[in-house]
């Protein structure tokens, strides 16, 4: 039985979790969860997984939780108390900077971890493998393209390769024309063709910010080199990545989109569970087809790269630019295209500092959200 602390519970990929310990009472067992501000969720998943430390970011009345045989912490870093000596894999389920917290705690109590945050590695990619590295850790990637890469490794991530290929859908936006794509609002960024996510990743690939992220995850998880890494647009999100290997010949990773399949196998590794999507029908798949990036269409995409190669805090700087500009789209307090514009200023304003620690890392992201908030007034 393996238990689980779950750091996220409330959102989409925390709830997919939830639905994989259901489906598998006798190989895990929730011995923890962190919520954040959706009390209700949050309580029916008490009553349900009796976990013994519960955290939430809003604190709530005692009335409401003495019916529990649980520890409860409150406060916007309590999900530090959830990650427990008991647990035997810390799930990351958070969105966004704050997951870093979440990440460097459970390394720094020799917790392995199963990651679904993307901007832990993408904000302090160098600071947590080391870490990592330091505590024997192992980091085992939610992200259906990261366990894709990592199934086609054939769960090595030391093993040699020529390429990766990571696939994008594309988003919400892809069939938009750039004069269209300036008026959208976030109501209609919201409706992803395959997936079901939370509000700012499905914003974030409408932009392919979230591609990439995901790109800088695997510079790091898989110790390479940018130009090893390769996105294409592959709209029916089928093949969830590929690797090329020496030869030229090439491995996939094919499913129904479905992140329980990831999340499954980060949980049960090295072992294979019953199936939670259906196996594919290949003849009524009709065909797959792939695309070039289009720069114009996707600015956002470089711009993330260049950030990421010129290292240092910038990465932590285009991250929360971007965390704050999506929160303000997602209110409608700025248009679609005033994104790119939040994280381009938010990168020419920063000094370049290069220390790359959490309070560093903290002060970088702070500068980027309190930039993008005066550059557009609010």
């Amino acid at each position: 039985m393996k238990k689980i602390a779950l750091i996220g519970s409330t959102g989409s990929i925390g709830k997919q979790t939830l639905d994989v310990v259901k489906n598998h009472p006798d190989k895990f067992e929730i011995i923890s969860l962190a919520g954040g501000n959706n009390v209700g969720e949050f309580l029916s998943q008490v009553a349900y997984f009796k976990p013994k430390v519960a955290t939430l970011a809003t604190q709530i009345e005692k009335d409401k939780i003495c019916q529990f045989n649980t520890d409860f912490f409150f406060g916007e870093n309590a999900f530090t108390n959830a990650i427990v000596e008991e647990a035997d894999i810390v799930v990351v389920a958070l969105v966004g900077f704050k997951g870093i917290i979440a990440v460097l705690d459970a390394i720094e109590k020799g917790k392995n971890i199963a990651l679904a945050n993307k901007e832990s590695l993408v904000v302090g990619g160098s600071l947590v493998m080391q870490k990592a590295k330091e505590k024997g850790v192992k980091i085992a990637p939610i992200d259906s393209e990261h366990s894709a890469v990592w199934q086609a490794l054939n769960f090595d991530f030391d093993a040699p390769f020529k390429k990766i290929i990571l696939t994008a859908s594309g988003g919400a936006f892809r069939d938009k024309t750039l004069e269209e794509m300036a008026s959208l609002k976030a109501k209609d960024a919201l409706i992803h063709p395959n997936w079901q996510m939370g509000n700012k990743i499905t914003i974030d690939c409408t932009t392919l910010i979230n591609k990439a992220f995901e790109v800088v995850e695997a510079k790091w998880l898989y110790n390479t080199t940018f130009d090893k890494i390769d996105v294409i647009i592959h709209r029916q999100s089928i093949i969830h990545s590929m690797v090329e290997l020496n030869d030229n010949s090439v491995l996939a990773q094919m499913s129904y989109p479905d992140m329980r399949l990831a999340i499954q196998l980060a949980l049960s590794y090295p072992e294979r569970l019953t199936p939670t999507v259906n196996s594919l029908d290949f003849a009524s798949l009709g065909s797959l087809t792939f695309e070039k990036i289009d720069n114009k269409r996707f600015p956002c995409f470089d711009l993330i790269l260049q950030s990421a190669k010129s290292g240092g805090l910038y990465p932590a700087v285009a991250n929360g630019a971007n965390e704050q500009a999506v929160n303000l789209f997602l209110q409608d307090k700025i248009g679609y295209n005033d994104i790119y514009k939040g994280i381009y200023g938010a990168l020419q304003a920063f000094d370049g500092s290069h220390h790359v620690h959490l309070e560093d890392l903290q002060e970088a992201d702070k500068f980027a959200r309190n930039y993008v908030n005066f550059l557009f007034g609010v």
